[in-house]
């Protein structure tokens, strides 16, 4: 089938590198714009980091967000497991003075009992009993996290399932697991706010990066629904998902 050239030059996009967590290649140019939350994440981790001596960053990415966030505690630790991202980290963080290591297993952190004040994740797996073991009483747990139903009208458009181990995960069953595993809820919130990409360049940009949401992506398998999106866009302007985003901050008790 004959494509517009606009649309293979956007395919071209799978191509770019992608490195850390930094999307600014879409996000930065206006191609993909995300719907606003009613918290900040960001501005709840800053106030509890103020408060502390010692605090764990768990999956940091490329450790662009935590850098951020100074003046730091005393003692700061950040876990990484994805080995690329683990390489940009220790190069971004280690001169900050915060030690950075690389996390084999949710379930089994490598840190002792009762260590951090503090324990922030963002968008990172967690075992909530592994976080009551390494924070201390009274502590503070700060998570922000990707539900299971995130961007599934993707799915749809490309007739993949949703990935069924992460498709129940959701405010509910995460604060039944912290509460089994003696947290204090202090806040909690759910929201599906609207991801927008204006081109389907910064789609298969966005797919490559995020490689769980269609796990056999490739331009070869989906162009025909990747023709059928730009169509769309072409006809509509842009094309919608729904994100899921859901936060808690728990106190140890």
């Amino acid at each position: 089938m004959i494509r517009d050239n606009q649309f293979l030059s956007y395919l071209n996009d799978v191509n770019k590198e992608f490195s850390g967590w930094d999307f600014s290649f879409i996000t930065g140019t206006g191609r993909m714009r995300s719907g606003l939350l009613s918290w900040s994440y960001g501005s709840m981790a800053r106030h509890l980091i103020q408060n502390v001596d010692s605090m764990l960053d768990m999956g940091t990415g490329g450790g662009e967000f935590l850098s951020m966030l100074r003046p730091f505690p005393r003692s700061v630790y950040a876990t990484e497991g994805y080995k690329p991202n683990f390489e940009i980290a220790k190069e971004n963080l280690e001169p900050l003075g915060i030690k950075v290591v690389q996390l084999e297993e949710d379930s089994e952190l490598p840190f002792n009992d009762n260590q951090f004040e503090l324990i922030l994740n963002q968008h990172e797996s967690y075992s909530s009993e592994e976080i009551r073991r390494t924070i201390q009483k009274n502590g503070v747990f700060l998570t922000q996290q990707v539900g299971g139903l995130d961007c599934k009208e993707i799915n749809e458009s490309f007739a993949v399932s949703l990935n069924l181990e992460f498709e129940n995960w959701n405010l509910k069953t995460a604060l039944q697991e912290l509460k089994k595993n003696n947290f204090e809820v202090l806040y909690r919130n759910e929201e599906f706010p609207i991801q927008r990409f204006y081109d389907v360049g910064a789609l298969v940009y966005y797919l490559k990066a995020i490689p769980w949401q269609v796990p056999d992506f490739s331009i070869e398998k989906y162009e025909e629904s990747l023709y059928d999106i730009h169509k769309h866009i072409q006809s509509k302007g842009f094309y919608d998902v729904k994100q899921h985003r859901f936060i808690i901050k728990a106190k140890a008790i």
